[in-house]
């Protein structure tokens, strides 16, 4: 083994903001084993995101197997892993437990290519049957996502850093991974016009002309904060003046910060509300027009499936809503 990757039964892994220790079943399993778990999340699974969740599927995984007193790891059954998914169906989402599934049967067929497992117990486990026409992400009305932003105050930093933070993830159709991601440079002038560049999955880059609204705010905010370098969208100091910090602001520090903004609003709806709702709010907004085509919807949102934007478009619920009124009681 390389001196360079000493294994240590204290060795973790920092995984965004998850830190993963190593299981006990794969310690007992040697050091091959050991080293082969580590290479999995740190040299096969590129997207950030991913391997924070995927590292805690496999813990997850592994903590119940400690608890049932399984082992060792090459004793591991398909039984065990339908027992493990079994349970796990009872108290989340068909979805989440799909993506656990994925995960462990990931992580085996890696094992199995390093030498240290003969067997993938995943493979021949299946999960729920999941089936959605319509996503589950809260979108908002068009007239409440303009009030929303309207009430964000804009003669300060924050107000602005934080109105065009919204307008990005709103008008650019932008995940919240692929906003925060942006660096100043990835706003440029092309064709009398501001553009964006963002970073979406598989290391694509995707390009996208900015909404006349979404090119004030960002005007406004890049003059304010005299930003020429570095992270779009950082944090704060936590001293008198608040300047802007060298550090990208966190998913989870944008969410508070949405739902923070949605309840100065006054929305009733502001703790349900999270990082994905105003990408489904101007998808639907956009398909809203009569003259919107589902394609280039696809197109806006970087979309590889035509199924996926569908999942943001909400139109239906205004239908509903129309139609329950007619209810003549």
């Amino acid at each position: 083994m390389s001196r360079s990757l000493r294994i240590q039964p204290e060795t973790t892994l920092q995984l965004g903001q998850l830190e993963l220790r190593l299981p006990a079943l794969i310690l007992e399993a040697g050091p091959d084993a050991a080293k082969r778990f580590l290479e999995f999340f740190t040299a096969t699974i590129r997207n950030r995101n991913t391997r924070e969740a995927y590292g805690r599927a496999v813990r997850d995984f592994f903590a119940w197997c400690d608890l049932h007193g399984l082992g060792p790891l090459i004793d591991l059954e398909p039984i065990h892993v339908a027992a493990y998914i079994e349970e796990l169906t009872q108290e989340k989402a068909a979805q989440t437990v799909k993506q656990h599934l994925a995960a462990i049967r990931r992580l085996f067929d890696f094992l199995i290519t390093g030498g240290v497992l003969r067997a993938n117990p995943a493979s021949s486990v299946r999960g729920p049957r999941h089936s959605q026409t319509k996503g589950k992400t809260p979108v908002l009305l068009a007239d409440d996502a303009r009030a929303l932003i309207r009430s964000i105050p804009t003669d300060t930093l924050p107000g602005l850093r934080d109105r065009a933070i919204i307008g990005v993830l709103t008008y650019g159709f932008a995940r919240i991974s692929a906003a925060l991601g942006m660096d100043v440079g990835d706003v440029f002038p092309m064709h009398h016009r501001l553009w964006l560049r963002l970073r979406e999955k598989g290391g694509k880059h995707h390009e996208i002309p900015c909404h006349h609204n979404l090119e004030e705010y960002l005007r406004e905010y890049l003059e304010a904060g005299g930003l020429e370098k570095g992270p779009l969208f950082p944090t704060f100091e936590r001293k008198p003046g608040r300047p802007l910090s060298g550090t990208r602001l966190h998913r989870t520090e944008c969410l508070k910060m949405i739902k923070r903004r949605a309840r100065q609003a006054g929305l009733e709806n502001a703790e349900m509300l999270c990082n994905h709702t105003f990408r489904g709010t101007g998808i639907t907004a956009y398909l809203s027009n009569p003259e919107s085509r589902l394609e280039l919807a696809q197109q806006m949102a970087a979309h590889s499936d035509p199924k996926t934007t569908r999942l943001y478009d909400r139109r239906s619920d205004e239908v509903s809503l129309d139609e329950v009124e007619k209810i003549g009681i």
